[in-house]
């Protein structure tokens, strides 16, 4: 763990987020990045056109089980993109960013665009705060003892939340799928009301489901279809659970009222690697593992997350407030001994 507090103090001309962010835009740090995103938009259809091209050819071949392995990577670098997009990190105005986000989520993974940035925007605005972020809600997870003795979740949901640290990986394969069935309960539910075109948002959804179905039933057997099915939207799952999990589980839950600066600062993890590690986590987790960064700052380009990170943390260490980053091992390892603790009122 690598976190850093002192009690220096700094002349304040404004609110403490406010200094910071002039530091950031006097570093240049939110400038928008072409280059690099038109490489990257490149790198990933380029990759998407080879994986369905190989399925193709492979045909009925049990190395298309390595092949689904692959495609999960894929949706997830695919995610990764729509999350930039939709934080305005891509484009300026809403509706280049609405139309891309809809190709890259809706008709891409099969995941609501619209719904997904409803409910990621609370998440941003209230870190880890229960009854405001979505993200610690109870449901096959509980984030707290209290969530545990209070959830009516039945036997076999009390079980499984009693022994969710050991369970945490298992049930991470199921969440690509359960986030699909949510974005879709959600546009046809009262909320999903106010997304904008949510009709649209549900014929992209149809046809992605279609096509991928439509592809499984033509090119494979049955069991090898299910093979196919399972191995793609298990690592799928597994691997969304591996970008976001290790951001926020563990850390601080306040309930009491904080500024903008401390609820993003406290909240989050950095991940950090070696010298040679540290590139690799970066294109594996889309930059969000400089997580800190990324709250304080959603509209920055992810490539500037890496070169804004000795700033921000220079300035906490000024302002007094904890800055806490760590090892991809050690992040897993606190956020399983919150999952832990939360299950332990029903062992």
């Amino acid at each position: 763990m690598n976190t850093t507090t002192t009690d220096t103090t700094i002349p304040r001309t404004g609110s403490d987020f406010a200094l910071l962010s002039r530091r950031v835009s006097a570093a240049g740090l939110m400038r928008r990045r072409p280059g690099y995103y038109v490489l990257r938009f490149l790198l990933v259809g380029a990759s998407a056109a080879a994986t369905v091209v190989g399925f193709f050819l492979l045909g009925d071949s049990p190395w298309q089980l390595l092949l689904a392995a692959l495609a999960a990577v894929v949706y997830g670098q695919v995610a990764l993109l729509a999350h930039d997009v939709a934080h305005r990190q891509v484009f300026r105005t809403r509706r280049p960013a609405a139309i891309t986000g809809r190709i890259l989520g809706n008709l891409g993974i099969g995941m609501s665009y619209g719904w997904w940035m409803e409910k990621h925007t609370r998440h941003h605005a209230n870190p880890n705060h229960e009854g405001l972020d979505p993200d610690v809600e109870p449901g096959a997870l509980v984030w707290t003892g209290e969530q545990a003795l209070s959830t009516e979740s039945g036997r076999f949901g009390r079980f499984v939340h009693r022994h969710q640290a050991a369970l945490f990986f298992p049930i991470l394969t199921l969440a690509g799928i359960d986030l699909r069935r949510s974005s879709v309960r959600g546009l046809l539910g009262q909320r999903g009301a106010t997304v904008p075109l949510r009709w649209l948002e549900l014929a992209l959804l149809a046809v992605h489901a279609i096509a991928y179905v439509t592809a499984l039933s033509l090119v494979l057997p049955p069991g090898l279809a299910l093979a196919f099915f399972a191995v793609h939207q298990g690592l799928f799952g597994l691997y969304l659970g591996s970008i976001f999990a290790p951001n926020h589980k563990g850390m601080a839950m306040p309930t009491e009222r904080l500024d903008f600066l401390r609820k993003q600062v406290i909240t989050a993890r950095n991940v950090r690697g070696g010298a040679f590690t540290d590139g690799l986590l970066h294109v594996a987790l889309g930059g969000l593992n400089h997580q800190i960064e990324h709250h304080l700052f959603p509209s920055m380009p992810t490539p500037n997350l890496r070169e804004a990170r000795p700033v921000v943390r220079e300035f906490c260490a000024e302002i007094g407030v904890p800055y806490h980053e760590t090892s991809l091992g050690r992040s897993w390892a606190e956020a399983l001994g919150q999952l832990r603790r939360a299950g332990g009122p029903l062992r």
